[in-house]
């Protein structure tokens, strides 16, 4: 299970160490057969605007997940170093529904306030604004061998059938294949280039694994702390999804009309 990254602030990643190199890219193929959602890290717990892409670090800890509950790891430690040395990009699919609710919760009471009135419940009622995202399409996960050992794409390979969520639990998703490729088109997530805006999408901060990254650390059941430009850092990433269409509680993102890239 992840850990959570208690402060708002966001830290980025210089883009430096995030250029393209050349070589292949191994990428896994899922269908989307649930809706989706995943919060910003800076949304607060009653205000959960979704991103429309799962992170870096969603992904890497899908993979992570899966090859435990699996038993196809038997040291985590290796494999999480291993992951964190991996670049990965994500390829989106052709259109994306984000929906607005207003959900009613049950929110944990604040401690000082049971401080005051002792007879006050454990949880209060509340409401929480939310955002789901219906995918239509594939959602590809590539990863740059020249950027991964032999060893962690042997269990990479090993691992991708056995993913079945990604993001939030019930965000449920569908393994279809595995294929190398060459080079990666204008549907995948990019670095995002500074001073220089896209012709069409726009840009969110997405985390990954630090360049110290630790099982310890992203194990939310050990006392380990995760501190932000070590165990988990934030990409400046171009995610090449626009607005089509919008209305009330509803906005339509697609990718790139032909002939707009």
């Amino acid at each position: 299970m992840p850990a959570v990254l208690e402060s708002a602030e966001v830290e980025t990643q210089s883009l430096e160490s995030h250029e393209e190199a050349p070589g292949r890219w191994l990428m896994f193929i899922y269908a989307p057969v649930a809706l989706f959602s995943l919060k910003a890290p800076w949304a607060t717990s009653t205000a959960g605007k979704t991103l429309l892409t799962p992170t870096f670090y969603a992904v890497k800890m899908a993979f992570l997940d899966a090859a435990l509950l699996s038993k196809l790891v038997s040291d985590p430690e290796p494999f999480v170093r291993n992951l964190a040395k991996a670049r990965l990009r994500i390829g989106l699919p052709q259109h994306a529904c984000v929906t607005e609710t207003v959900q009613r919760i049950r929110q944990e009471t604040r401690e000082a306030d049971r401080l005051q009135t002792p007879e006050l419940p454990p949880y209060r009622p509340n409401v929480a604004f939310r955002e789901i995202v219906h995918y239509q399409g594939d959602l590809r996960f590539a990863f740059d061998c020249s950027t991964c050992s032999d060893s962690l794409l042997r269990k990479l390979i090993q691992v991708a059938p056995a993913i079945n969520y990604i993001g939030r639990r019930g965000s449920f998703i569908q393994y279809l294949e595995q294929v190398e490729q060459s080079a990666l088109d204008a549907t995948f997530t990019a670095p995002a280039k500074e001073n220089a805006g896209p012709a069409w999408g726009h840009r969110a901060s997405l985390d990954d694994f630090g360049p110290n990254a630790s099982f310890d650390a992203l194990n939310s059941y050990t006392p380990t702390q995760i501190e932000r430009g070590v165990h988990r850092i934030f990409v400046e990433t171009h995610v090449p999804l626009g607005i089509r269409n919008m209305g009330a509680g509803f906005t339509h993102y697609a990718l790139a009309p032909s002939g707009t890239l």
